[in-house]
């Protein structure tokens, strides 16, 4: 079954530096990783499409990201960065759908769980952004720590226009083995229809050199049950899941955790979800 990778990064430190890459144990990942070092795990998972997912609060990122998809057939889709709190964020959406390969364009994000205020999502100059990514029929992924969720979901009750998608189950407390408050408040964000999520992220939130024991399939198994297959869309995380594992092992983990879903509904989640959230290959959204 062919498969999209909606959550995958890459980025050159000659080109600029990683702001997040704090500390010695992310040194394994301190160097370049390219679509050339990606395509052929890819090719060798039955990945057929990619979403390229900003990594740094910087346009011209977007702006190299929407140049490469536009000449390399494996990603179809770049969720990009633009400033949310500027006046004129959605000249700013314009602006980068006429780069060269705007057509690809498929979705905005922001660090949230960067930001040192608590309340960033519920700021009123972030919220006009938000409504901006709205009217540009844009999705947003929310990049949040569990006690973010609170704040995500008075978002969606505020832009029911809005498509949202949350982005490695925002980060479970998976090496702690806690359960709550991050199950409930996860369980009031997925009421909302609009809300669709990531099967993603999920090990390098447990311990990376012993994920397979620390329960995370019931960490995935919860917002499987969530978001069901319509709203559920599957994610590497590439290379930073290589802090933990192998990209076939994360995809491994991804269709283990499908493994009691019908072949139409495990389509849903390995291409259908996300074809159809991001719009792409021209499928609109």
């Amino acid at each position: 079954m062919s498969k999209v990778d909606a959550h995958h990064h890459v980025w050159d430190l000659t080109v600029r530096e990683q702001s997040w890459m704090v500390g010695p144990e992310l040194d394994p990942i301190r160097r370049n990783f390219s679509l050339e070092d990606l395509a052929p795990l890819a090719v060798a998972a039955d990945v057929s499409a990619t979403v390229l997912v900003q990594t740094v609060g910087l346009v011209e990122e977007t702006v190299e990201f929407l140049e490469v998809a536009s000449s390399n057939d494996l990603v179809a889709g770049v969720v990009g960065w633009v400033d949310l709190t500027a006046e004129d964020v959605a000249d700013r959406i314009a602006g980068l759908r006429a780069q060269p390969g705007g057509e690809r364009l498929a979705g905005i994000r922001h660090q949230v769980h960067d930001e040192p205020d608590p309340a960033w999502l519920d700021r009123p100059d972030v919220r006009r952004g938000l409504a901006a990514v709205a009217a540009a029929g844009l999705p947003y992924d929310l990049l949040l720590f569990p006690a973010h969720l609170p704040a995500a979901v008075r978002v969606a009750e505020a832009l029911p226009r809005l498509t949202l998608v949350l982005d490695h189950g925002a980060k479970p407390p998976i090496a702690a083995g806690a359960w709550e408050p991050w199950s409930t408040d996860l369980a009031a964000l997925a009421a909302h229809g609009q809300v669709h999520a990531k099967l993603s992220g999920l090990v390098t939130e447990a311990p990376w050199d012993r994920w397979r024991d620390a329960g995370i399939e019931r960490y995935a198994a919860r917002v499987l049950e969530l978001f069901g297959p319509a709203r559920l869309m599957v994610g590497s995380d590439w290379p930073v899941c290589t802090l933990a594992a192998s990209y076939a092992e994360v995809l491994g983990l991804a269709q283990h955790a499908l493994a009691g879903l019908a072949e139409a509904e495990r389509a849903e989640v390995l291409a259908g979800t996300a074809t159809r959230v991001y719009g792409l290959g021209g499928s609109g959204r």
